[in-house]
């Protein structure tokens, strides 16, 4: 009886500490709930105070380390959560307590045969240095943000570094938005940017409008970019800092048998080759360490079985519209909401260097994603009549991180790697993030590629990588489940968007990956905002359909 109420109360203290946790993790997260395209701004660092709040550990508040605004909506749901769980554990525990359960027998341990770690010491053990002459060969498939800036950033330190892309004038379907702090952080010139846009148009399923961006300085921006531009300027400058960038579709690897084993990939080379037709030339390439950074259909993770993903369907159409229409959307960006656009997404009207994009997605709609591409344009059809479809684009996004990451010396980034906020569905930022992040990691484990690295190095950065972004991306998908899923939902979810408050905390969290300070009152009157909205649109019949202009 005393081992079960023992029990009983170590359980309720676990459910406690795990209500903590829940808590934490959504403070941790930015204030992101109001706006899907601004939304998915992590934390920009995870400190030692950050990772003790995560594991239920006390710190002390100081004025340089003030809390992280909280997304009110998600932290109640997470306590509810958390609370349900104790209620449930004490009941538990109480049955428990009336039942007999066997008494655990201690054997004293012999004084001599006790063991103590007084006088210990941790050794880090290196990898193997390599023979004199030779440096760690890293090969890096695929060439998007994410495969470009880790072969950048292992050859600037030295490595030998081979980065494959079997089409150097991809253009994937994306919105193309970037964070400000991108443009610094990767060292972005300003001419990659098509269109600075400072206003961004909510638009309901009633087609109720809002206007966000007014809390926004003459300086900020949310950068516009096309991804067949971006993405080549990252990998020629890869290549000039030494990676040896690879026109050829990679095509499958035999995975090491021993530590000692190179991987050896097989990939058709185009080199020359043009046309539609080409083939190219069956070739092998040897290497210690390999880095998927090709896309969802990741063929670097089918070889290391890292495990499927549900993913959605974004579809695309660039289109030149007249220069009136054209002038409006100079600055603008727009996003539809409602189930005649996405079932659980939005569609948008992005501004390109000399067009729009005008798109959508879904995940759990995809054979249908033709009628809701019609809906978008059908919706924008007053501000995009008279336009040409110049290209048209699809492509799979992933909804969540694969099971596994890492196997032996290969490891996944980006897309590959399911790298992609829900609610917002911003892949680029952290495609880039995640790349450099694993390419230093590489270059710390390997001492300038200097000694070989194995899979615990790998996973070092799959550690950080998610101590830093994975409550943001825990947040985000609660937030996809609440306001995405119905009308009234949606039309509360641009209502939140009027206030003030939202749009400061949302474009902070966006444009530069972090948040600063922490407003008790503005989260409460946001709760209250968020229950109100939400009650009332559910209650009330729908307003009338508005028509833009």
């Amino acid at each position: 009886k005393n081992s079960a109420i023992q029990f009983g109360v170590l359980w309720v203290d676990f459910s406690l500490a795990t209500m903590k946790k829940c808590l934490a993790a959504a403070s941790l997260a930015p204030l992101v709930a109001v706006d899907a395209f601004t939304v998915g701004g992590p934390l920009q660092a995870s400190s030692v105070p950050q990772q003790q709040a995560l594991r239920g550990q006390s710190q002390g508040a100081t004025s340089e380390q003030a809390a992280p605004r909280t997304f009110a909506v998600a932290g109640a749901v997470a306590a509810a959560a958390a609370a349900t769980m104790v209620a449930s554990s004490r009941r538990r525990s109480h049955g428990m307590a009336g039942k007999s359960m066997p008494q655990a027998t201690v054997r004293p341990v012999p004084q001599q045969q006790q063991r103590s770690l007084r006088g210990a010491k941790a050794v880090v053990c290196a990898g193997a240095k390599l023979p004199e002459g030779r440096k760690l060969r890293v090969a890096v498939v695929g060439g998007g943000p994410g495969g470009a800036c880790c072969a950048d950033t292992l050859a600037r330190a030295g490595i030998e570094t081979y980065l494959i892309e079997r089409k150097l004038d991809n253009c994937k379907p994306c919105g193309g938005a970037i964070p400000l702090c991108m443009v610094g952080e990767f060292d972005l010139p300003p001419e990659l940017i098509d269109r600075r846009v400072r206003k961004m148009t909510m638009i309901s399923p009633t087609n109720k409008e809002v206007q966000i961006g007014q809390t926004l300085a003459d300086d900020e921006y949310i950068g516009m970019v096309r991804r067949e531009v971006l993405d080549s300027y990252l990998r020629k400058r890869a290549g000039e800092n030494g990676a040896q960038v690879i026109n050829g579709l990679f095509m499958s690897m035999t995975l090491p048998k021993s530590d000692n084993e190179s991987y050896v990939l097989t990939y058709n080379d185009f080199g020359d080759d043009e046309g539609k037709s080409r083939t190219g030339t069956k070739k092998t390439l040897e290497v210690d360490v390999v880095v998927g950074a090709d896309g969802a259909n990741s063929r670097v993770a089918k070889d290391i079985e890292a495990g499927s993903y549900e993913y959605a369907i974004a579809f695309q159409e660039r289109m030149r519209i007249p220069e009136d229409k054209m002038e409006y959307y100079k600055e603008r960006a727009e996003m539809y909401v409602g189930d005649d656009v996405s079932p659980d997404f939005y569609a948008w009207v992005f501004p390109k260097y000399d067009h729009v994009a005008v798109g959508t997605g879904t995940v759990v709609d995809k054979k249908g994603i033709q009628k809701y591409q019609q809906g978008i344009r059908d919706r924008a059809a007053p501000r995009i009549a008279g336009g040409e479809i110049i290209r048209v684009e699809a492509h799979p996004i992933p909804e969540h991180p694969r099971p596994w990451r890492t196997k032996g010396r290969a490891t996944l980034i980006g897309d590959a790697a399911g790298y992609v906020t829900k609610c917002s569905g911003e892949g680029i930022y952290f495609a880039a993030k995640s790349g450099r992040m694993c390419a230093e990691e590489i270059v710390k484990a390997s001492e300038g590629g200097a000694r070989m690295v194995d899979e615990a190095d790998l996973k070092e950065y799959i550690r950080k990588w998610d101590a830093k972004y994975g409550p943001t991306y825990l947040v985000l998908d609660a937030l996809q489940k609440l306001f995405y899923t119905s009308d009234p939902a949606r039309e509360s979810f641009v209502d939140l968007c009027e206030l003030e408050y939202v749009q400061k905390v949302t474009f902070d969290s966006y444009l530069y990956k972090t948040v600063q300070g922490n407003d008790p009152v503005g989260d409460v009157m946001l709760l209250g905002k968020t229950v109100s909205s939400l009650v009332n649109n559910n209650l009330k019949k729908p307003d009338a359909m508005r028509q833009l202009q």
